[in-house]
């Protein structure tokens, strides 16, 4: 069944589920929906958890390919689907299940951008940690389902850690949900954890809840420079040691540098301290952090500096489009050894590099591009990707956000294979036996 077809063919049907309004199968209309390359044959808004489930059974039933879209913010990760029939939009749920300023919880429709509801939570003093890129943008489906962390991981943890209830559909068309609107809920299998990062291959999100927590009165980012990448790490395991509890602990890269709002060119490897509280408590970070300091940022200046390092995953391609994205979960005590070849993956294939990341949870982001004046081809992408993937350590993984059109095949590098490959295929049976969701987009 070609996508062409997909929209003539079953458009009444699909009208019937979601009324006329919400299902699009002209070409112009579909143009947004393009996903590297591939346009969807029809794409549709439900309303409901009810009218999603519909969608699916009525795909189960024609062998159709679905996926799910949200703010279209998030890297694609993974192969290619192998066909886009149906393109499902979350848009339209954007319901508030339950909001608690008092006990700090909140429940929220998968429609909702990220934006819309830290702007809701804020007005009662409150943070919702999960911060996106592009949060006008990006939606709260979108960002469970991919689980891609920002700077605020390092002191809230991820979304694993604050997400309490999520409701979805399977991908053979039932309802579910897991967790509940409460912290302490420990019923059922844990099924927040199961979907969050599964890029939208199990399951459509239709909603979930969060813990939140008081927003800071006032921050300030300390800013400490180093030659190399070892002194960085040397003082990043200082401040693990210390008694100080930053909300962000973030290197950076030279070559990231000349990508922050400043836009400076620099030689220095950076490592950004961001604090939160009264001014004794910024007082002790002085204290603690001492010379190694070069510099405070506070105000906008400060908040453009984190939006920008929230933002790196669209930064890079948007300026690169002919470059190489990598985001890596790497142990501790092995992130000193990965720079190093980054760096010599980079150099040997004639690319320039960039690197940010979490660097007190092990969480890296890495662009390479054409260095100026070098001549790189094909293969040096497939090169770098390669020998990075054979160098990581035993417990890293590494998935592909960003890379040429062509290249797309040859480097969708995951690291060491998972041991677990035997329960992964169980559980997508499971939940979509047809293999109705994302198809094509992990080869199980």
């Amino acid at each position: 069944m070609s996508t062409i077809s997909a929209g003539t063919r079953y458009g009444r049907e699909l009208r019937a589920i979601c009324g006329a309004d919400h299902v699009m199968e002209d070409p112009s209309e579909l143009h947004r929906g393009v996903i590297l390359g591939i346009a969807p044959g029809v794409a549709v808004a439900p309303a409901s958890a009810d009218e999603i489930a519909a969608v699916l059974r009525f795909a189960n039933e024609h062998g159709l390919s679905v996926v799910p879209a949200g703010g279209f913010t998030q890297q694609q990760v993974g192969n290619l689907p192998s066909r886009i029939d149906v393109l499902l939009y979350t848009s339209r749920l954007t319901d508030v299940d339950h909001y608690d300023p008092g006990d700090l919880t909140v429940g929220i429709g998968a429609g909702c951008t990220v934006a819309q509801l830290s702007a809701m939570v804020g007005a009662n003093g409150l943070l919702f940690a999960g911060d996106a890129a592009l949060p006008e943008r990006s939606t709260v489906g979108g960002l469970l389902a991919t689980a891609m962390p920002g700077p605020l991981r390092h002191g809230y943890g991820g979304l694993r850690d604050y997400c309490i209830g999520i409701r979805f559909v399977t991908g053979d068309g039932r309802k579910a949900k897991g967790g509940g609107r409460v912290v302490k809920n420990v019923a059922g299998y844990d099924l927040m954890k199961l979907l969050i990062g599964s890029q939208g291959t199990l399951a459509i999100i239709t909603g979930a809840s969060f813990k939140l927590f008081p927003a800071s009165r006032q921050t300030r980012t300390f800013a400490a420079e180093f030659g190399t990448p070892a002194e960085a790490i040397d003082f990043r395991n200082r401040v693990l040691r210390s008694p100080l509890s930053p909300i962000c602990l973030e290197l950076v890269s030279p070559g990231a540098r000349a990508l922050l709002p400043d836009g400076k060119e620099s030689a220095s490897w950076s490592i950004y301290v961001r604090a939160a509280g009264s001014d004794a408590v910024l007082a002790r970070y002085r204290a603690e952090l001492g010379a190694a300091i070069s510099h405070e940022m506070e105000g906008q200046s400060e908040w453009d500096v984190w939006r920008a390092l929230a933002d790196f995953s669209h930064i890079v391609p948007d300026r690169y489009p002919r470059g190489l994205l990598f985001s890596l979960a790497v142990p501790l005590s092995e992130i000193q050894p990965v720079l190093d070849h980054l760096a010599t993956a980079g150099e040997s294939n004639g690319l320039a590099l960039a690197i940010i990341g979490r660097v007190g949870v092990g969480h890296l982001l890495a662009g390479l591009w054409p260095m100026r004046g070098a001549e790189v081809t094909l293969v040096n992408f497939i090169n770098a990707a390669s020998e990075l993937r054979n160098l990581l350590p035993k417990d890293a993984s590494m998935a592909v956000l960003h890379c040429p059109p062509e290249a797309r095949h040859h480097v969708a590098a995951w690291g060491p294979t998972p041991t677990n490959l035997d329960s992964m295929r169980a559980v997508k049976t499971a939940l979509d036996p047809k293999d109705v969701l994302n198809r094509g987009r992990f080869l199980f």
